[in-house]
């Protein structure tokens, strides 16, 4: 039987690529739809990639045309939250517009499954609460804006429509493939781990922490860290509810345990062996002091169970992939 076929757009990023390994995995092919201004050529090995962009909404017709996939999962985006406080026009424009053709094109291609990577910004900075999906949603920043328009875009399109959707607000994802074939390399970077690991290599001068006076046990920010393998193994999940017709769904995806900078750092010292060089700065404008998942919903409908999500596998997956050759810039 021919594999179904999946348009992965971002999947040459990140928590894409990583998607499209499982998903070849799992007997479907996907097709990677990247302008590749961030994702990387190299980490697309499942299948095929198709180069376009977003905003050309007769590209993307084409490849629907080409492909005819069964779903969609939808990763491509802009996801600085400094960057979308200095330029919330970039973030509005790119990543609703963007997201609005793509919709748009499945719809009329007849393809009415989507799975949506979102982002727990969209609840804002709801200190000392664990979120869940019922949790009001009050972004701080363009980037949380623009993801929680897009959940806007997809249940309307779900009403007229009839375009089943899976919604995945995640929290900070971390680690990489377990077989050191692809992992996280952003430029410029801004993640944690990979800032901590380059930091150690000598990749980079020292990371910035951001902020030591937040109301916390230590002063730094918390976050609830979710393997990127967990956090795809709950995509593939998704789209198999989709396929099995089990409609619309919203789900966080998280740990329920929050972890402070200081307390990762410690983490990265004791795995890798070497200190992190490291100095002190600001608050970032738009960073909240605590975000924490509830996801028992993922656990209990989807059957999802984080399996690497510790911050010693996290970090020792990532440190393997970024030992290795990496991806060149």
């Amino acid at each position: 039987m021919k594999d179904q076929t999946v348009f992965v757009s971002g999947g040459a990023g990140y928590i894409g690529s990583h998607a499209c390994k499982l998903l070849r995995s799992q007997g479907f092919l996907p097709v990677t739809f990247d302008n590749l201004s961030t994702g990387w050529r190299e980490a697309v090995k499942y299948g095929p990639l198709e180069e376009g962009d977003l905003m050309d909404r007769a590209r993307v017709d084409a490849v629907f045309k080409e492909y005819a996939p069964v779903a969609v999962m939808h990763f491509a985006a802009l996801s600085q939250v400094g960057e979308s406080m200095e330029v919330p026009g970039k973030y509005w424009r790119e990543n609703v517009l963007g997201a609005l053709n793509l919709i748009e094109a499945s719809v009329d291609a007849g393809c009415r499954n989507f799975v949506f990577s979102s982002t727990c910004a969209t609840y804002g900075d709801k200190d000392e609460e664990t979120l869940t999906e019922d949790t009001p949603q009050q972004p701080i920043n363009a980037y949380g804006g623009s993801k929680l328009a897009i959940e806007g875009i997809l249940r309307d399109f779900s009403a007229r429509y009839a375009l089943d959707h899976v919604i995945f607000r995640y929290f900070n994802v971390a680690g990489a493939d377990p077989e050191a074939e692809i992992g996280e390399f952003h430029q410029p970077e801004t993640h944690l781990v990979p800032l901590m690991l380059e930091a150690i290599a000598g990749k980079r001068p020292a990371l910035t922490v951001f902020g030591t006076d937040y109301d916390t046990p230590d002063g730094t920010c918390i976050r609830d860290y979710v393997h990127v393998q967990d956090l795809v193994e709950a995509h593939v999940l998704g789209l198999k509810w989709l396929l099995d017709g089990k409609g619309s769904r919203v789900f966080n995806l998280g740990t329920g345990s929050g972890f402070s900078v200081k307390q990762v750092l410690d983490a990265c010292r004791q795995v890798t062996g070497k200190d992190v060089p490291h100095d002190i700065g600001p608050r970032r404008a738009g960073d909240c002091t605590r975000l924490v998942s509830g996801s028992v919903r993922a656990e209990t409908d989807l059957g999802w169970s984080p399996k690497r999500s510790t911050l010693d596998q996290m970090i020792a997956d990532a440190w393997r992939w970024h030992s290795g050759p990496g991806y060149r810039a």
